[in-house]
């Protein structure tokens, strides 16, 4: 079985960290002076959050890192719930069979229990050891309160991690108990190189256009650039890798509740959007970003004068940016749409 490349060629170290550089240079200052606080992570999805956690424990602990970073995954533990917890054997122990239906305790008191004994045992090796929270939003208000008593009770023999795409959804008080890093994206030019570079690796040919394609689509997210050169090659087949056979892998067709929602919102029906909403949200699992590329995709088709689809355009930039720190994406969809008619 082939090896995921996102795997195989993610950096190991600081150093090798792609893009980013004040923050990569803040986290290498915090690791060389020993003076680590609790860290606030914030950024896009696949922008290096976690990749440059699992650089600064091997910096800080080199071969022994294992020992001293553990990692969880919020959104695991509240939206999978205890059909997850059953799944991961590091959980055994807490909650004694393997049966959900038999677990009487509450996700958030099994969560409670779980990070208060990870903190609590004090790394053989070390000052203190790592403990990284992934999708940090996804923590109710109760989680983020007992998490913040947590940090408070451990701070000597603990360093916590927060990663999160959406920062205002975590309380204030455990947004203050840690040193807030931002994450963006890399330039298509840092990017560019990476993939010359696995190409050159894995001994592929690409066409003239091919790699633009690749960087055209990923816009700056390394790993769905790498997702999309190893998924092409296998395409290819060991054939020329073109630049047809990247956009017939990255084109996805225009969901058809985004026209539906287009035209309500024109029409000033705000009950049927907020319906259409729901749909692609609750039932579809779309994210409100995608939504809105939908929506700007539907407007340039919809027939509507230039001056219109520029208007309309501007507001879903703006519920765009504001979707950045968004606690609630139906909330910021639902005030654009009131505002098409």
């Amino acid at each position: 079985m082939q090896d995921l490349w996102t795997l195989k060629y993610r950096a190991n170290t600081l150093k090798e960290m792609l893009g980013n550089e004040h923050t990569v240079a803040t986290l290498s200052e915090l690791a060389q002076s020993g003076i680590l606080p609790h860290l606030v992570l914030y950024g896009p999805e696949n922008s290096g959050k976690t990749t440059a956690s699992l650089a600064l424990a091997r910096q800080l602990y080199g071969n022994t890192w294992k020992n001293n970073f553990s990692y969880f995954n919020a959104s695991d533990f509240f939206d999978q719930g205890k059909r997850y917890l059953v799944r991961d054997k590091r959980f055994v122990r807490f909650l004694g069979t393997d049966d959900p239906k038999k677990i009487y305790k509450s996700v958030i008191d099994i969560f409670k229990s779980i990070i208060n004994e990870y903190a609590g045992m004090a790394s053989i090796d070390a000052d203190y050891k790592l403990i990284y929270i992934d999708n940090a939003e996804s923590l109710n208000s109760d989680s983020q309160h007992a998490l913040r008593r947590i940090m408070e009770k451990y701070s000597e023999t603990c360093r916590f991690i927060l990663s999160t795409t959406k920062p205002s959804k975590l309380i204030p008080p455990l947004r203050s108990r840690g040193l807030q890093i931002f994450f963006t994206y890399v330039h298509d030019t840092v990017l560019k190189t990476h993939l010359e570079k696995i190409v050159c690796s894995e001994n592929l040919i690409l066409s003239e256009g091919a790699l633009g394609a690749i960087l055209y689509s990923a816009k700056g997210n390394v790993a769905r650039a790498v997702q999309t050169l190893q998924f092409v090659s296998l395409l290819a087949h060991g054939a020329t890798i073109t630049e047809e056979m990247v956009y017939q892998a990255t084109m996805k067709g225009r969901d058809e509740a985004v026209d539906k929602l287009l035209y309500a919102a024109l029409a000033g029906d705000f009950s049927r959007g907020r319906q259409l909403i729901d749909e692609m949200i609750v039932e579809k699992g779309l994210l409100g970003v995608e939504i809105l590329e939908g929506l700007s995709e539907a407007l340039a088709d919809s027939g509507e004068t230039d001056l219109d689809i520029a208007r309309l355009v501007v507001k879903i930039s703006e519920t765009d940016a504001r979707l950045k720190d968004a606690a609630n994406d139906r909330i910021q969809l639902e005030k654009l749409i009131s505002t098409f008619s």
